[in-house]
């Protein structure tokens, strides 16, 4: 990467607070901790909620708001300077010691929950219309009494936690330590190499490395299938012993509250998803075709496109400086919004973003929010290609969300995992279409749509296979644990049902439940459903702009403003006039993967 380029590829963290090297960081630091310290006490001594407790509610919830947002930001602040700098012991030290902290706020907010436990529905809102403060944040605290439906009695609730560290959460960490310590013995050069699992990817344009990095793979996760099933028995066997307790009606009551969500919605989106995803058949048979094989293997979902006949202008096109990149984003947002581009510049321009390629960083990318400050900052390393730059629209998508809730209260600025990816995911939709219609050539117009589509597999296809292998095990669970084999058997047949057993007969990965991590979460059940539910709402929202005509922008702010305040449903239905319960919706979304599925065929064709 050049290092003279018009736009900075590194942030700015000082104009937030002082560098936490400095003494006046750990005052602000001891600062937060005694005060959040003092909140969970004075939790401890609240008054029931009524009419007459209001006003000392009203002061608690204000309190509370308060720490939230510092806490975020300092979490943000610590967590941005530990990525830029990834061997610092300080930094390291310092997320230590504010995730110290997490059970003493997670303290605060049971209590919390647990007292609006107590009061009826019928009687809440009588409760905060007699206090401003908890009227301005009311959806806050009903749907915090609805997430107290997930909670035993304070005791038992307090005792579950205190053996949860050993029981469930001891289990995920034996998976991230055994995981961890998985190596994937692959040939190079003739010699037998020792890898992680992440340095071992199935996107080779040879196919014999794809084909010997699959085996390879699979057989270095067989070694701890038995100890994974263990896990996945015990992770799932703690939070079905809690939900009976609970008299929740399955394993999917939680996640679905946890996501504002309603079962008729899932089911309408899964309905959706499984009557239309076999158009994806006809992209797997275009790219079997030009790859040369009668059928595509797990392991060539991902291979590159045959590109030999790119000219020397394609090609060069390929690489993207920084500047080009954030030139495009701001053009391609601008056309869309006048507000979004002018947020995207201001972002770039004041250094909100981290992007340049050194060593001593984490890897990955995220975008992280500072509420007291209303700004956020991006972490990213550009590496001068499309991937990047649809990463770098991704992130400001994200930046976007937080900003456009910047002026809401506090704890009206928090949105659960399936509405997270919208205004994220939109970018990232918006751009690539600017750069489907700017392609230079046919072989760039395919490539860029088998990405799309490679997008639409995982979404359709992978992710829903994760969920129907969960489901189905958690169902068998309820009479007794499962070997590592029944474990494989499910997730072989989920595959095959999601994937419309389109694939070689050969080219299945009945293992994926022992290397994919989202298993065994535990602090989120069902780590899988909120992607599908992000991709297509994001993707249907665009359905949306290219008909609303100009006054689309401003109803996608609602939107955005919305995923703060309202069930997922509602936050639709009030800005865009759908009904999420009904399939109207998710088939405009599925018809966008349709035209895209028809648009590579024909392009493979001519």
């Amino acid at each position: 990467m050049p290092t003279h380029t018009r736009y900075a590829l590194t942030w700015d963290l000082d104009s937030l607070y002082p560098h936490p090297e400095r003494a006046e960081f750990q005052t602000v630091l001891e600062r937060y901790k005694s005060d959040l310290t003092q909140l969970a006490a004075d939790s401890e001594t609240l008054p029931a909620l009524s009419g007459s407790g209001a006003t000392a509610w009203g002061a608690f919830v204000e309190r509370l708001a308060d720490l939230l947002a510092r806490s975020e930001d300092l979490h943000s602040f610590v967590g941005c300077h530990a990525a830029a700098d990834a061997e610092n012991k300080l930094f390291q030290r310092l997320e230590g010691q504010l995730s110290a902290l997490g059970p003493i706020r997670q303290q605060v907010l049971t209590n919390v929950e647990l007292a609006l436990k107590q009061v009826s529905e019928a009687e809440l809102p009588a409760i905060l219309a007699a206090d401003a403060r908890l009227q301005e944040v009311a959806f806050f605290l009903e749907e915090s009494r609805r997430i107290a439906a997930l909670r035993l009695p304070k005791d038992q609730e307090l005792l579950a936690a205190e053996l949860a560290v050993d029981a469930i959460h001891a289990w995920g960490r034996l998976y991230d330590r055994l995981s961890g310590e998985v190596r994937v013995e692959v040939m190079e050069k003739g010699e037998v190499v020792r890898k992680s699992p992440s340095q071992v990817t199935f996107d080779s344009s040879e196919r014999s490395v794809r084909q010997n990095n699959f085996y390879a793979a699979g057989k270095a996760w067989s070694e701890i299938a038995d100890t994974c099933a263990e896990a996945l028995n015990h992770i799932s066997g703690f939070r079905l012993s809690k939900y009976r307790r609970l008299g929740l009606k399955d394993h999917l009551d939680a996640p679905l509250r946890n996501n504002r969500m309603q079962r008729e919605t899932l089911e309408a989106m899964w309905s959706a998803v499984s009557a239309r995803r076999p158009v994806l058949l006809k992209y797997f048979a275009a790219k079997a075709r030009l790859l040369g094989l009668e059928r595509l293997s797990w392991y060539d979902t991902l291979a590159p496109l045959p590109s030999s006949s790119l000219s020397k202008s394609d090609s060069a096109a390929v690489t993207l400086t920084y500047d080009t990149a954030c030139d495009l984003v701001i053009k391609t947002f601008s056309e869309f919004s006048s507000e979004l581009g002018d947020f995207a510049r201001m972002s770039i321009a004041d250094r909100w973003i981290e992007v340049e390629n050194r060593s001593g960083k984490r890897q990955g990318g995220f975008c992280t929010g500072l509420p007291t400050k209303k700004q956020s900052r991006i972490f990213m390393t550009y590496t001068n290609t499309a991937d990047s730059m649809s990463t770098l629209a991704h992130e400001l998508g994200h930046a976007y969300h937080s900003y456009v809730l910047r002026d809401q209260p506090i704890l009206l600025q928090d949105y659960p995992s399936n509405l997270a990816e919208t205004a994220s995911t939109f970018a990232e939709a918006v751009l690539g279409e600017r750069r489907l219609a700017d392609a230079a050539s046919a072989d760039q117009q395919r490539a860029i749509l088998d990405h799309m589509l490679s997008d639409s597999v995982a979404f359709l296809m992978n992710i829903h296979a994760r969920f129907v292998f969960e489901h189905n095990f958690h169902i068998e669970r309820r009479d007794g644990e499962l070997s590592a084999e029944r474990f494989s058997e499910l997730m072989l047949a989920a595959q095959r049902e999601t994937y419309c057993d389109g694939l070689d007969a050969d080219g299945w990965y009945p293992q994926f439940w022992v290397s994919k991590l989202h298993f065994y979460i535990t602090g989120n059940p069902f780590y899988n459903f909120p992607y599908t539910f992000g991709y297509l709402l994001s993707q249907g929202v665009y359905a949306h702009a290219k008909t609303a005509g100009p006054g689309f922008a401003e109803q996608y702010r609602q939107l955005l403003i919305a995923t703060g305040c309202q069930t997922a449903e509602e936050a639709i239905s009030s800005t865009l006039g759908y009904d999420l319960t009904k399939p109207d919706f998710w088939n405009k979304s599925l018809d966008i993967v349709d035209q895209r599925v028809a648009q590579f065929v024909s392009l493979c064709e001519g």
